[in-house]
């Protein structure tokens, strides 16, 4: 395998005729060929039916797209079905059939894929900060974030992750600014690339840090009610309520690390020293994390919600997909009607106005 030249006034590596991608090209068998085209044809193929699934549900039903949380939802499950589409077609065509076409083409690709996933971030991040509102001041809950509150974030969110993740087709990139290029992206500078590693860490830092907050207040609260010995009927179900909020989020921080600390490791590393071919492959295969962590989303973040599984378990009826639950079915709305606050924060509590005590 060749060496990368990252020199920027490279002709070749510049021309306008197409890329020189020889040294980006790091599956060298057929096996690893065929298991990342497996990988993302099978994870893509879930991921998209798993958020076209939350999307339809979300949409046609005129009271659930009224809600600020499942305008978050959406959002997340569109950047998600964007990411399956766009990277796994990009991958594929990239790493297995070494397709790139002219400069302008491939970065409209590569900006596709930074998009998804910036985006996906960004709409995390958003429902992260919905969940804490709704836990830090539930009785504020429907003042602060509004339908109109919350487009708007959106919007903003959606316009800004567009332009920085076009940034290199609009002209910033190694070539055009005659820095030195990325290792791991062509046409990609170094610069580009740590200031979006930054801005991917920020959002990061911020979800976790939401999240860990959401987790303290559980605790605190969990631990108050077992000081003071408190009995109650309902004190005990917010202890297990709060127990189970802690273990979703709990499953929420691992999944976001599990899937983004080791590209983002790579990516550091690939600024400051130079990469081999086996640091290259690891960092094609630890990539693809990213699209399971599009594909977990809607099982943590949308299927988790009680209005969507049962707006789910109705569809599934209606396709005689599930038996009807006859003698089961007091037992399932009696430990419905036990959940009155789930992981996920649903909007029934916070329409409700329920404090929740010191939570």
């Amino acid at each position: 395998m060749n060496q990368c030249d990252t020199d920027a006034n490279s002709s070749k590596r510049c021309s306008t005729q197409g890329i020189d991608i020889q040294c980006y090209l790091i599956l060298n068998s057929n096996t690893q060929k065929i298991f990342i085209a497996t990988i993302c044809i099978v994870m893509g193929a879930l991921c998209i039916l798993e958020n076209t699934l939350v999307l339809s549900m979300i949409f046609t039903s005129s009271r659930l797209r009224k809600k600020p949380s499942y305008l978050f939802i959406s959002s997340l499950a569109t950047a998600d079905l964007l990411a399956s589409l766009i990277f796994s077609y990009s991958f594929i065509d990239f790493h297995v059939y070494h397709g790139a076409g002219p400069p302008a083409v491939f970065l409209f690709k590569l900006g596709g894929v930074t998009l998804s996933f910036t985006a996906s971030l960004g709409s995390l991040l958003l429902t992260a900060f919905d969940r804490y509102i709704c836990i830090h001041k539930p009785s504020a809950y429907k003042v602060m974030v509004t339908r109109k509150r919350a487009l708007l974030a959106l919007t903003v969110m959606w316009i800004s992750t567009t332009i920085i993740s076009y940034l290199p087709l609009m002209g910033v990139n190694c070539c055009s600014l005659e820095v030195t290029c990325s290792e791991l992206f062509p046409l990609i500078g170094n610069k580009y690339l740590s200031s979006w590693i930054v801005l991917v860490v920020i959002l990061l830092s911020a979800i976790i840090f939401s999240y860990c907050h959401i987790l303290w207040k559980a605790h605190k609260h969990t631990s108050y009610m077992k000081k003071h010995n408190i009995q109650a009927e309902k004190g005990q179900a917010r202890v297990r309520l709060d127990i189970m909020l802690a273990k979703t989020l709990a499953l929420v921080l691992m999944v976001l690390i599990v899937c983004w600390s080791p590209v983002l490791i790579l990516m550091i590393h690939s600024l400051i020293y130079t990469l081999n071919a086996r640091i290259k492959a690891v960092f094609a295969f630890c990539s693809t994390l990213c699209l399971v962590n599009s594909m977990v989303n809607p099982i943590l973040y949308a299927l988790r919600s009680r209005e969507l599984r049962r707006r789910l378990i109705r569809l599934l009826r209606k396709l005689r997909c599930l038996k009807p639950l006859s003698d089961s079915q007091q037992e399932v709305d009696g430990t419905e009607k036990n959940m009155a606050f789930e992981a996920t924060c649903d909007d029934t509590v916070c329409d409700t106005d329920v404090s929740g005590g010191n939570l």
